[in-house]
């Protein structure tokens, strides 16, 4: 049934490479094809032109030439609340095939830096040329040959000397040492491995590489073992610098109204007197150091959990001291305006030692029990009789109560708000409105009985003008 369109179909092909199986069957159903579409893909399939095979250089490299790296994705890790990426970094050097392997959260710039330094500091030496991937950690930018590097990297290779070289753009089988070496670790390391945490598979991952990985036959040179191999390859590699490069991750960070910076997933405290600044984060595998200018404030163990408040209890308790502080003189303040005696009995208190914080909580619960005239009266006559104490303070004011025929005052429970819990409302003297001269009415002496008390009031209806009632006041 297909054979008389065949022609068509080897046509098509050619002419559309891409052409899908399913649009190339309604194409010729509407030339007559009669069958159905169960084995036509299979048809197509034979007169699809194949796509010639390249044919590819063997690699040859010198000892001590070069090494590739790359990262090779492990999938994900739980710490704590926090799902981390794990990405394992792979260095591997090309002609003895020896592999270094360090795990980290995530490829960003401060881990590949990191890769580096821990592949540098565990060989001993450091390639003189190293191959990379097009990643954004070593290429910005790529128009054919002309490549951008990224800064951080150039820094880096002209701290140990070795010269960066990226693969053309989608050609892995450049760097294909290094993806063997990947697919390695996930067959023969990575594979039905059991771990506590990182540390413990970095730990089973370098006793890997030194042990089983080293042991194995080198594939270029298979007389020696790649440990045998990697010595030969170590005699011609590059010594390394007096000190590391610097991998430490800097941050800017705020300081908002309270006293934290936050950093990857996490607050760490800063001493309270720098909130609303802007600090740098300098942080490590295992520190975060926070910066003020040059000045460390502040040094914490890292975590690599989420949402945790992680605390110096120096840090804390300054601020809880301040704020004790804090709250001991807004309550002497509010005493000093409500009840002005108690400056003078609060200096006694404290000539003789005792606790100002503690008095002038109980002098404030007195306050907002009695009202600021009995507590003005009760203090005054205590220092007048050289008695100032709380304890007379209180006992004048029970006197008083009684005297007066008072009932037990009643504590009221204000709403937490401070401009309702500092307030002072003065009391005013009342006598002043039953003074008749301050009435400015003669008549009051000699009321009219026939009016009644509206004839001693002869404006407006018998009652004081405003202007007389604001004079009274």
């Amino acid at each position: 049934m297909a054979d008389p369109y065949v022609p068509f179909i080897i046509e098509q092909v050619k002419k559309y490479p891409k052409l899908c199986a399913s649009r190339l069957f309604e194409m010729v159903k509407e030339r007559g094809y009669p069958g159905g579409p169960d084995h036509f893909r299979e048809i197509v399939s034979r007169y699809r032109p194949r796509p010639e095979p390249e044919a590819y250089m063997r690699l040859r490299t010198l000892p001590g030439e070069v090494a590739q790296c790359d990262w090779g994705h492990f999938g994900t890790i739980q710490v704590g609340r926090a799902k981390r990426k794990l990405l394992g970094f792979v260095m591997t050097a090309a002609w003895s095939r020896k592999v270094f392997l360090r795990f980290y959260f995530g490829e960003a710039m401060p881990n590949f830096l990191r890769g580096h330094v821990d592949a540098f500091t565990a060989w001993g030496v450091c390639p003189r040329g190293i191959w990379y991937d097009n990643l954004k950690s070593a290429v910005i930018e790529r128009i054919g040959d002309a490549i951008r590097f990224n800064e951080t990297i150039l820094a880096l290779a002209a701290h140990y000397h070795f010269e960066p070289r990226p693969v053309a753009p989608r050609r892995g089988n450049e760097k294909g040492r290094v993806e063997r070496s990947i697919r390695y670790i996930r067959d023969s390391f990575f594979a039905a491995r059991e771990y506590d945490d990182i540390d413990d598979l970095n730990c089973q991952a370098y006793k890997w590489a030194e042990g089983i990985s080293a042991d194995r036959r080198c594939p270029g040179e298979r007389h020696l073992t790649v440990r045998d191999a990697f010595e030969i390859d170590r005699n011609s590699m590059l010594a390394l610098p007096a000190n590391p490069y610097p991998t430490d991750e800097r941050v800017e960070v705020s300081v908002g109204k309270t006293p934290y910076i936050r950093f990857d997933l996490n607050d760490y405290s800063v001493p309270h007197t720098l909130v609303r600044r802007t600090l740098v984060v300098a942080a490590t595998l295992d520190q975060v150091r926070i910066l003020d200018g040059n000045q460390v404030v502040a040094t914490h163990r890292r975590s690599f959990d989420r949402d945790q408040q992680i605390e110096d209890p120096a840090h804390i308790a300054a601020l809880a001291e301040r704020k004790h502080h804090a709250r001991k003189e807004r309550g002497m303040d509010r005493l000093h305006h409500a009840v002005p005696s108690t400056r003078q009995m609060l200096v006694a208190i404290a000539e003789r030692g005792g606790n100002l914080g503690s008095v002038t909580n109980r002098l404030l619960g007195l306050l907002d029990a009695n009202g600021a005239e009995a507590l003005e009266r009760a203090v005054k006559e205590a220092m007048v009789s050289n008695t100032p104490h709380l304890a007379a303070v209180h006992q004048i004011l029970e006197r008083h109560r009684r005297q007066s025929g008072q009932a037990p005052p009643v504590p009221v429970q204000l709403p937490d708000d401070p401009r309702v819990r500092n307030l002072v409302i003065k009391s005013q003297p009342l006598a002043d409105y039953d003074d008749p001269a301050l009435r400015g009415d003669a008549t009051l002496d000699a009321p009219d009985a026939g009016t009644g008390t509206g004839a001693a009031y002869p404006q407006q209806g018998g009652y004081p003008a405003a202007d007389e009632k604001e004079q009274a006041r």
